[in-house]
């Protein structure tokens, strides 16, 4: 495949997101065989980084980030016309992503789950629809270049180290990012509450599957048991159940814990942007085809409510 790929990086607070390491395997599931460039816009730091993984590292100086709109002016100057770019699907990719397939005149895809490789000229590609309810198999014209929003999680990230890329400077070529018509202001970070779940090793997670408030005290008791700390999913805060500082996901806590517990948890994507560091998941869910199956480690199809209290029973006994 002659065209070029890829990956833009996500960071923060000068430290590559998870999700770079995840975009270099999900750029070898397109082609197994290809040099894939990242880019990072705004930071020496993460350029270092990444090109520890990355053969070429593509670097463009700005202080716009994280603004979309100057990034995908930077990106159209310097991007060839048949690239294809993948970009974290989270808040800020979701922002980026359209509008850069628009100025680039190639085909957008978004939150993807799953790649296939190419047959006929054809990238298969496998995203999830109705909140994970379903996966859809697409098959994508990637002639013209395409730009896709990979889910943070959906690909295991390589670890190992190659022999180190280069960092190449290409704030020249993308022209000038001074002018935008809205400007970057202020990350508002989540609410701190009693427990900091960004630093638990251990997090019994519960969704609307608990069915009642009353019921979480089984969720309590396996923690507990297991030393961890309960943390949720959004329907549970927006009940009112536990308080916000609780919730993990895109609009709530982003987490790396080694242990995972989602019980009654669906895993839609805006739950699962929320977990970092590939963590070991293990999901409880009476809907076998519950999309947290998925991303599991160890899956059970089960009632919450009749499988945490012997779990609980069973790991006092162990103790």
């Amino acid at each position: 495949m002659a065209q070029q790929i890829f990956a833009y990086i996500a960071h923060k607070d000068g430290k590559a997101d998870d999700t770079a390491l995840e975009l270099e395997v999900a750029a070898r599931k397109i082609d197994a065989d290809a040099s894939v460039t990242a880019i990072v816009v705004g930071s020496d730091a993460v350029c270092d980084e990444v090109a520890a993984s990355y053969k070429e590292v593509w670097k463009i100086r700005s202080d716009a980030y994280p603004n979309a709109e100057v990034i995908r002016k930077a990106l159209v100057s310097i991007l060839p016309a048949d690239a294809i770019v993948l970009v974290p699907h989270d808040t800020f990719g979701m922002d980026l992503a359209p509008g850069l397939s628009i100025k680039l005149d190639s085909a957008f895809v978004a939150d993807v789950v799953g790649l296939e490789g190419i047959e006929d000229g054809n990238l298969k590609i496998v995203r999830q629809e109705y909140s994970g309810m379903a996966s859809t198999h697409v098959s994508c014209d990637i002639s013209g270049g395409a730009v896709i929003n990979i889910r943070p999680g959906a690909f295991q990230p390589d670890e190992s180290k190659g022999a180190g890329g280069s960092v190449v400077d290409k704030t020249g070529d993308a022209g000038d990012l001074s002018e935008t018509t809205r400007r970057f202001l202020e990350v508002v970070e989540a609410e701190a509450g009693d427990v900091d779940i960004t630093k638990s090793e251990i997090l019994v997670s519960v969704g609307r599957g608990i069915e009642d408030q009353d019921n979480l005290e089984i969720i309590n008791e396996l923690a507990e048991a297991v030393g961890g700390d309960v943390s949720c999913s959004r329907p549970i805060v927006d009940a009112k159940w536990l308080e916000k500082a609780r919730q993990v996901g895109t609009s709530g806590q982003t987490v790396k814990p080694k242990v995972y517990l989602a019980l009654g948890i669906s895993g839609s994507f805006q739950h699962m942007g929320g977990i970092k560091g590939a963590p070991y998941i293990v999901a409880v869910n009476k809907n076998a085809k519950a999309p947290i199956f998925q991303m599991a480690d160890l899956g059970v199809v089960a009632d919450i409510l009749e499988f945490v209290p012997e779990l609980a029973e069973k790991v006092n006994e162990m103790k």
